[in-house]
């Protein structure tokens, strides 16, 4: 007989957990049995110490199912109100294309990918960011320019130490901020200087004139919508020895003379409204263009042309040199990512609708403002800018009853200065909207006919542009903005691009400290919803009741997943939370009279983020030695803080560490920085270790930021989006950042802007949301456990072929393991690059490669891989020690073998002649797997000197690719 069960048990509410996690219950059994533990419970006690295991479940609710919980967040997203949008301050209502949108956003091929760390099987998307660069180059008129920033704000504070950097006024200590730049990017960079210790005055722009400079700031066209000469300030700052930055707008550009024409030496902006949402503050994509001479102190990412094997150009990430991993304290920037996904979706945007396309978008934009602007004009109203491209300020006598007419309408004007009303035009409005406008300025009975009105503009060539200011250049004339426009070509070539992109819907990426887990689909859906997507991020709170309380749940869960007291969700990325922690440590002890506490301890194998991000909250950084087994030095740290008490303001750590193991003292290295008036900074890279099992507040942490894109599923995007929220004790609280135009309750309205947006990139928020409603408390402790069975299992099955570097109490490592390849490279001359490109060929990305150890590989498999891909990888690791140790007896030759030649691509077995030591079939097909699906890298390895001494960082011409 069957047997009975109850309706609630029919309904499994583990049915996600159970899809999430990739080992079903028969296999993590035999993981279990094959490291010697009889349950998962028993694994984690074996391998995390004692003192800090959470005694309790956490408070997270049951996990719900997947049509439960997106129907719950469709209830939550109905609060927002999405009104019209004519807000303006850099952020536009567009229309994303649905070729793009389906074909890019929604689509696991684009947004799972990871950063172009291994460029063979990247080029995909590094064609499409070179398309960006070249998008940017082109219409900034400047020379080079990076694969995007976080956002217009921190791009513009970047551009401040940026000319600090280079600026040959080296007696000037003076930045200039023209007062009708955007307030969040005032506020932004403000904050950034106190840190840096620069001296700022914020004044009218040509104020500048009265001033000796390093840098200074000006907005085209302005934050009122007005453009106005700059070249004889521009000329001045150069006359100083200083660096112009021209915050702009790409669109704007398409019609105005370019940055470079008027003389600027940088470009900052957002390409959001190029097909972006505004997604209440982000993702977006910023960009950072500048002249040639200054390419080596350029922030971000930059992607360049370069060649492989072959001599056939290819693409990978240029001057890697430069960037914190490497420079640490020195780097020219804390930023360790890039906004990938947004500026590939802005420059496919440009791709579809080319030249031509822009042109038409943004003079219709322009006929509309001034159609508005017209219709003002006819009725006595004061426009406050004399010149414009979509942007008009004007003062209205019943200014309350224009507000209240607009509200009811559901329209949103900029209502933010005081005295007067803006409005900002985009590419969504149309002839229908002015004639609501003038419905909404004058009431009804106004007598304007906005047909008339065209008429009139047409007749008399009216234009809202100074006519010496109208661009006579051209712009996007490389072929690839010149072909794809029908949506047959368009599909096509996003198709062409995604093919040659390794990501997470082919195979493991497992990459230690970087946790490639599962994005699930049903995570992904709400991103793209109208009542997400739409919503502007100065948009009245009241119209975002939705978002307000999906962010207030959300913080709350991570409140009690962290073991602190209060979230921002403001910082954008895992450096910028870095920042903004730090930022709150500072202020803290500034509130209690310790000003002079400035310095920061960071373990040798520290993430590069930390000791950059500690240079730019101007703290000084000393280095804590780490032992053989790659802990922390107790008697060192202890030394540091008792000879530094002083001033010793924290100390940044990694826990599990860096290393990837458990550290038995970790509660006592809180204690000893404490002991000293320190603060802890726990980095929170390697969360998806602790949460359910221990937290960084239970441990003794003051501070960590979270990499949403990590622990909490967000995914990668091809090297960002991210999100970096902070979590800190009530003592910080106080210090966490606010925002200038939308004030984040309880916070000072003195606290810095770390961000552009209020919430950050809020628009990917319900996808922690959705990935924690679904897993619950259980689930997530179920995460935690099986990311630290499946690292086991990984590190007991390669240490009989590799040396494990580093293993914590009773030989166990944490979520991740480091696989020490230099005895390797000693006996037999393979390096630890030979082996991760030859990984391609069996159809993986390599692991993390010479971090934190030059040498080594680290590897994390994450919970959510399935024991058949876990036994694949090591399967094939296995295979590539068997190679080398032919190359180790001297069958293959170290200048001819399987490992030195790869990745193998289509033209090396197509080409006659094959002459290898070793058979075309073990070159491209080593395994059975590797057959039956297999990934072929297009390009072969490629030269990374050659690309860093000749830098192209444009579009090639199509020539140079038949060459």
């Amino acid at each position: 007989m069957s047997e009975h069960v109850s309706l609630t048990q029919l309904e499994n509410r583990d049915d996600f957990i159970q899809r999430h996690i990739g080992p079903d219950v028969a296999e993590q059994q035999h993981m279990l049995a094959t490291l010697g533990a009889t349950s998962l419970d028993d694994l984690i006690k074996q391998t995390v110490p004692e003192n800090i295991l959470l005694a309790d479940d956490l408070s997270l609710g049951e996990p719900q199912t997947e049509v439960a919980t997106l129907a719950w967040l469709k209830q939550i997203a109905s609060q927002n109100k999405i009104n019209k949008s004519y807000i303006g301050l850099g952020y536009y209502p567009t229309h994303t294309p649905n070729v793009i949108l389906r074909n890019v956003l929604e689509n696991p091929g684009w947004y799972t990918a990871y950063t172009p760390y291994q460029p063979e099987i990247a080029q995909g998307r590094l064609q499409s960011l070179l398309n960006y660069q070249q998008m940017v180059i082109d219409l900034t008129g400047l020379e080079i320019a990076n694969a995007s920033l976080l956002d217009e704000a921190t791009a513009a504070a970047e551009a401040m130490a940026f000319a600090k950097r280079t600026s040959k006024n080296k007696k000037s200590n003076l930045f200039f901020i023209a007062n009708d730049v955007h307030p969040q990017t005032i506020n932004v960079v403000v904050t950034r200087a106190e840190l840096f210790g620069f001296d700022v005055v914020v004044a009218p722009a040509d104020e500048v004139l009265q001033h000796d400079v390093f840098g200074a700031l000006f907005q085209y066209p302005n934050t009122q919508g007005d453009i106005y000469p700059l070249e004889k300030l521009i000329e001045h700052v150069a006359n100083s020895k200083g660096l112009t930055t021209l915050a702009t707008d790409l669109l704007a550009l398409t019609q105005l003379k370019t940055p470079a024409e008027l003389g600027a030496d940088v470009a900052i902006g957002s390409a959001q409204r190029l097909g972006v949402p505004m997604c209440y503050g982000g993702p977006h994509a910023a960009f950072f263009a500048t002249k040639d001479k200054f390419k080596r102190s350029l922030p971000g990412r930059i992607i360049g042309v370069s060649k492989d094997k072959r001599g056939n150009l290819a693409l990978r990430m240029a001057l890697q040199t430069r960037e914190q991993h490497i420079r640490r304290e020195k780097a020219n920037s804390n930023i360790c990512t890039a906004q990938v996904l947004l500026a590939n979706m802005a420059a496919f945007y440009a791709v579809y609708h080319g030249p031509k396309g822009l042109d038409r978008i943004a003079k219709r934009i322009e006929r509309l403002t001034s159609l508005f602007a017209t219709g003002l004009a006819h009725k006595g109203i004061e426009i406050k800018n004399q010149h414009w491209f979509d942007t008009l300020t004007f003062v209205s006598e019943q200014r309350a009853q224009v507000i209240a007419r607009a509200e009811k309408a559901g329209v949103n004007l900029r209502t933010d200065i005081e005295g007067v009303l803006a409005v900002s035009f985009d590419e969504t409005k149309t002839a229908s909207d002015v004639a609501e406008l003038f419905d909404i300025v004058f009431g009804e009975g106004h007598g304007l006919d906005v047909s008339a009105l065209d008429k009139l503009v047409c007749s008399q060539s009216k234009s809202g542009l100074p006519a010496d200011y109208v661009r006579s250049s051209d712009y996007l004339t490389h072929p690839v903005f010149n072909t794809h426009h029908s949506e047959t070509e368009m599909l096509r070539y996003i198709k062409s691009l995604e093919n040659k992109d390794l990501s997470l819907n082919h195979s493991m990426i497992s990459l230690g400290s970087c946790t490639m887990k599962l994005n699930a689909t049903a995570e992904m859906i709400p991103v793209t919803w109208p009542e997400f997507a739409e919503l502007h991020p100065f948009a009245p709170v009241s119209q975002a009741q939705g978002y307000q309380r999906m962010i207030r749940q959300l913080s709350d869960w991570l409140v009690e997943i962290t073991g602190y007291d209060a979230i921002s969700m403001q910082p954008n990325s895992g450096a910028q939370g870095e920042y903004a922690g730090l930022l709150a440590i500072r202020k803290y002890h500034e509130s209690r009279g310790d000003h002079h506490r400035n310095i920061c301890l960071i373990p040798s194998s520290a993430h590069g983020t930390n000791p950059a991000s500690a240079q730019m909250a101007g703290m000084k950084v000393v280095v804590v030695a780490c032992d053989q087994k790659g802990n922390i030095d107790l008697a060192d740290l202890r030394s540091k803080a008792q000879e530094l008490a002083e001033n010793l303001s924290c100390i940044m750590i990694t826990y599990p560490s860096t290393h990837g193991v458990y550290e038995q003292t970790i509660r006592e290295i809180c204690d000893i920085v404490h002991q000293y008036g320190g603060q802890v900074y726990m980095d929170g890279a390697n969360m998806n270790a602790q949460v359910g099992v221990t937290s960084p507040g239970f441990i003794g942490s003051d501070v960590s930021h979270l990499n949403l894109h990590k622990t909490f599923c967000i995914p990668h995007g091809g090297g960002g989006p991210g999100m970096g929220p902070i979590g800190v004790k009530e003592h910080l609280a106080p210090f966490l950042p606010n925002h200038p135009v939308v004030q984040i309750d309880q916070l000072d309205v003195a606290n810095g802007a770390v961000s552009a947006a209020p919430w950050g990139s809020a628009g990917i928020l319900p996808i922690s949301w959705v990935y924690i409603a679904l897993m619950g408390a259980s689930g997530l402790r179920k995460a935690t456990q099986v990311a630290i069975l499946s690292a086991n299992y990984m590190a007991k099955k390669l240490a009989e072929h590799y040396p494990i570097l580093y293993t914590g109490q009773n030989g166990r490592v944490a979520h991740e393991c480091i696989i020490d390849l230099r005895p390797l490279k000693a006996s037999s001359g393979i390096s630890e690059m030979d082996v991760a490109k030859r990984l391609m060929d069996y159809g993986f990305h390599a692991p993390t490669m010479s971090f934190p150890v030059a040498g080594t590989l680290m590897v994390e498999p994450t919970e959510s891989e399935p024991l058949c891909e876990v036994e694949r990888f090591i399967e094939a690791m296995i295979a590539i020690r068997k190679e080398i140790d032919q190359v180790e007896k001297g069958v293959w030759p170290l200048d001819d073998n399987p490992l030195v030649n790869a990745p193998h691509t289509l033209v090396d077995i197509t080409e006659a002649g094959w002459n290898r030591a070793y058979s075309i079939e073990l070159a491209v097909f080593p395994s059975e797997q590797a057959r039956a699906n297999k990934f072929w890298p297009t390009v072969n390895r490629i030269d990374d000197v050659y690309g860093d001494r000749n830098l192209i960082c444009s579009c090639p011409s199509v020539e140079s690719y038949a060459e």
